[in-house]
Formats: structure tokens, C-alpha cells, sequence
């Protein structure tokens, strides 16, 4: 009897899949979005209601120019691109880890569940000495809540069924979005614009702290995703292969949705519900330079600050000096979007 081919190794799978991924395309590729997002950051600070002299800023220590950039116009900037970089981010892993390009944290529900535990923490706690810190942990548990129970619920006999998953997370959007107008109706009018910022997103008066704060989670988080990056290729042949090749399938997916649960209670902590961030940018960085998740993370990190920072230059411009919300800026551009990557797929259910 002839003997049979020993079966492909990870990493031959790895290299087949990636043999277009070079050093030079992604120093470029990575390059090149480094400039997008360096450029939108500088015109982000450049403009806004008030017009202020970068120049002035810069040099002169006690001018109001330097104030406004200092102490509101750059906060608000770099928390743009932190959450942008984070739903991006996400999105990303999102997809890659139910094979369906149109997954992503908003759609599936886990935003919501974050907002509704931001706004229970910020309703019902907001008296006690460490209400500003149990924001933020409330976020985190409740989106690890809602990712675990969309999981679950999407699994059909022992597996997990990218329709289902949607369908799912249809119905725990809505359900939240019940629940946060079910708290908005029985609280007083004092905290009604706080939970219209849960709801609508926005970047309004960010704290250095919170900058930090969401900057370590963010890095972190990114860490993690990076080293997962070969993984999430091989789960794009299927879990069947995926598990033929030594991946541990299971435990991959357990630590992703973990992961992804928790950056998005951070972003969710500090801005509120952004739809549709990590819908976008993925899928146009993914027909644009491919689907190797070694770049299409770190390219989704940059590619998403760099949209988000210009959401909100645009929210804060249109009608200045009043403002609109991030949220609805991206929802604007997302709803056509997502019509459109439904329609373009040959197969919307999977990558």
C-alpha cells in the first residue's frame, strides 16, 4: 500500500495562505496607514468650533490656543483614535472568528449590553465613592455577559452557526435598547443626557486618566490579538480542518470572545455605543490588502483611528458649535455600507 502524504502542519498552512504577505507589503501597507492617521490627527487638532494657531499652541506656554489643544481638542483626539482603533480591532478578530464578514461588536449586541451596564453603574451607583470606577467594570461585565449569552445561543448542535449568530444578535440589540429606554423612563432628568451619551456615542470632555487608562486596556488587548493572528487564519479553513491542523478550537474562540468582550466595555466605558466602525474598516482593508490577520489587525488598528478621528472632526464641525453625535456619524456611513457588503457577497455567511 502506498503510503500517505503526512498532513499539512499549521505553519505550511500558514505560509500558503500568507506566500503574498512579504515584509515590504506590510511595511507599506502599515506605513502608508501610519501617514493616513498621523495626517487626520494633525487636521483633528487643526480645526474645529473654535479656531485655534497650532503654531501659537506650540510656543507659547499661557495662550488660549495652547489651552483648548492641551486641555480639550487633544484628549478628545487621541480618545477618537484609541476607540476607533479598538471597535476596528475587534471587528476584525469578530469576523474572522464566526467566518462572517458582516460580524461586528455593535451588530451582535455586546455594545449594547456594555452601554446598559455603563448606564446602570452610572444611574443606580453614581453616589458612592468609587461610582466613577464601577462605570467602566460594569461595562466590561456586561458585555462579557451579552458575548457570552449570543455565543451561546448561536450554537446549534454543538456548533456555531454565522446566521443564528446574527439573528441573535438582532434580538439582544433590541432587547438592550428596551432596557436602556426602560431605565430612561423611570430615572429624573438629571442623568437624561448622560445615557443619551451611552446611546448616541460621543468623545465629549475625556480625562487624561481615562486616555490612559483605555490606552493600556487598548495595547493589551492588541497584544493579544496579534499573537492569536496565524490562529485566526487557520480558523478561516473551518473548525473541522482548523482542529485536523492542532488548533485548539475551542479554547481560541473562548480567549477571543474574552478578549473582544472586554476592549469593547472599555471603549464602550469612555464613548458611549459607535455602530458599525467594525464593520467598515475591516472589510475594506480586507478587499484592499487581503485576509492574512497578521496584517489585517495592526492595518484595522491604524485604519480605524484614523476613521474615527474624522467622525468626530466631522461631528463637531458640521454644526459648529453645537455638535452631533459620533455614533450617528458612523451609523450614517455604516447602514448604506452594510447593505452594500450584504448585496456585493457571493457568500454573506461566511469569509
Amino acid at each position: 500500500m502506498a503510503a500517505q502524504p503526512a498532513p499539512a502542519s499549521p505553519g505550511d498552512t500558514i505560509a500558503i495562505a500568507g506566500a503574498h504577505l512579504t515584509a515590504r507589503r506590510l511595511a507599506v501597507t502599515l506605513g502608508a496607514l501610519s501617514l493616513i492617521l498621523l495626517a487626520t490627527i494633525v487636521l483633528s487638532i487643526a480645526f474645529g468650533a473654535v479656531h485655534i494657531s497650532l503654531a501659537t499652541a506650540l510656543t507659547v506656554p499661557q495662550s488660549p490656543d495652547r489651552a483648548i489643544l492641551i486641555d480639550a481638542r487633544l484628549p478628545r483626539v487621541l480618545m477618537a483614535a484609541i476607540v476607533g482603533a479598538i471597535l476596528a480591532a475587534v471587528g476584525a478578530a469578530l469576523q474572522a472568528l464566526v467566518r462572517n464578514p458582516l460580524a461586528e461588536g455593535g451588530i451582535l449586541g455586546i455594545s449594547g449590553g456594555g452601554a446598559f451596564g455603563a448606564i446602570l453603574a452610572l444611574v443606580f451607583c453614581s453616589q458612592l465613592a468609587w461610582g466613577d470606577t464601577l462605570v467602566p467594570l460594569a461595562a466590561f461585565a456586561m458585555a462579557l455577559l451579552s458575548t457570552a449569552a449570543v455565543y451561546r445561543l448561536a450554537m446549534v448542535r454543538g456548533r456555531l452557526e454565522p446566521l443564528t449568530l446574527l439573528l441573535v444578535g438582532v434580538i439582544f440589540n433590541a432587547f438592550w435598547g428596551a432596557a436602556i429606554m426602560l431605565v430612561n423612563s423611570v430615572v429624573n432628568f438629571y442623568f437624561t443626557h448622560s445615557i443619551l451619551f451611552w446611546l448616541m456615542g460621543s468623545f465629549e470632555a475625556p480625562s487624561w486618566r481615562g486616555i490612559q487608562l483605555t490606552g493600556a486596556i487598548a495595547i493589551a488587548g492588541f497584544v493579544l490579538l496579534m499573537l492569536c493572528a496565524r490562529d485566526m487564519n487557520l480558523m478561516s479553513l473551518g473548525d473541522d480542518d482548523a482542529a485536523e491542523l492542532g488548533l485548539d478550537v475551542d479554547r481560541l474562540r473562548r480567549l477571543l470572545f474574552i478578549v473582544t468582550s472586554i476592549l469593547i466595555g472599555a471603549a464602550v466605558a469612555v464613548s458611549g455605543v459607535i455602530t458599525f466602525v467594525g464593520l467598515i474598516v475591516p472589510h475594506v482593508l480586507r478587499r484592499l490588502s487581503g485576509a492574512d490577520h497578521r496584517l489585517l489587525i495592526p492595518a484595522s488598528i491604524l485604519g480605524g483611528a484614523a476613521f474615527t478621528v474624522i467622525a468626530d472632526l466631522i461631528a463637531r464641525s458640521v454644526i459648529a458649535p453645537s455638535e452631533l453625535p459620533v455614533g450617528a456619524i458612523t451609523a450614517l456611513c455604516g447602514g448604506p455600507f452594510f447593505i452594500y457588503a450584504l448585496r456585493r457577497s457571493n457568500n454573506p455567511l461566511g469569509i
